[in-house]
């Protein structure tokens, strides 16, 4: 009933991507009230990508950040929609830092989840969703809602078939190189603690974790630069 509305809302205010979904077989575990989500992607600048030459680099690190704060301030215009019209709704950051117990990788709800239920991608060998509009070269955020909402699109279950470029590129060895199976643990393609040391390492461009070496590497993301 309020997909287009939304939709239309924030593509004339800078989302690449909308997607829709009912997260009711894999809700928030702090918030499983809401069964709803809409995931907001913004598609990352080619040319900022393509100064990652086997480490980030501070232009990386700025574009990721001001990214981050475009889908919260896009988040936030859909919680005002959601509640003007009677509903609840909550906002799921754009980057998610959370105290949880030592040693637990996870946030609120993961984007990727809301996103592979609404169709936009599949989740590939990177632990990242792929689009197909723009490879992974996206960032998410989420609203949870109790807002009835309804996939566009069907899911994508394409994965990456034997392609290992991101494996072999993985500075920190944490992706397997296995393709991911819908309802798999996140362990089965990414070691996340892995991941998440190794991007400390790279201080020198920002107080923040970044790496970006498996988007910049993608063929998936590669080959949609070029046509554009």
């Amino acid at each position: 009933m309020f997909e287009k509305e939304i939709e239309a809302m924030l593509r004339s205010n800078g989302a690449s991507l909308v997607g829709f979904s009912c997260v009711e077989s894999a809700p928030s575990p702090d918030y499983p009230e809401f069964k709803y989500a809409v995931t907001i992607a913004r598609k990352m600048s080619d040319t900022v990508i393509e100064t990652i030459d086997g480490r980030p680099t501070m232009s990386y690190f700025q574009h990721y950040r001001i990214t981050n704060t475009k889908l919260d301030l896009l988040a936030l215009c859909v919680v005002d929609f959601i509640e003007e019209r009677g509903f609840r709704a909550l906002p799921v950051a754009a980057s998610q830092s959370t105290p949880y117990a030592k040693g637990e990788y996870r946030g609120i709800f993961p984007h990727k989840t809301g996103a592979l239920l609404s169709g936009l991608g599949y989740i590939g060998k990177n632990g990242l969703l792929i689009t197909e509009e723009f490879g992974p070269r996206v960032r998410f955020a989420t609203v949870l809602t109790d807002m009835p909402l309804k996939a566009q699109r069907p899911m994508i279950n394409d994965g990456c078939g034997a392609c290992l470029i991101c494996k072999n590129a993985c500075p920190a060895g944490a992706i397997t190189g296995e393709n991911y199976v819908v309802g798999a643990e996140r362990g089965s393609v990414i070691d996340a603690k892995k991941c998440s040391d190794h991007m400390k390492t790279y201080n020198d461009v920002g107080r923040g974790a970044v790496c970006g070496i498996c988007v910049a590497v993608c063929p998936k993301g590669k080959n949609k630069a070029k046509k554009g």
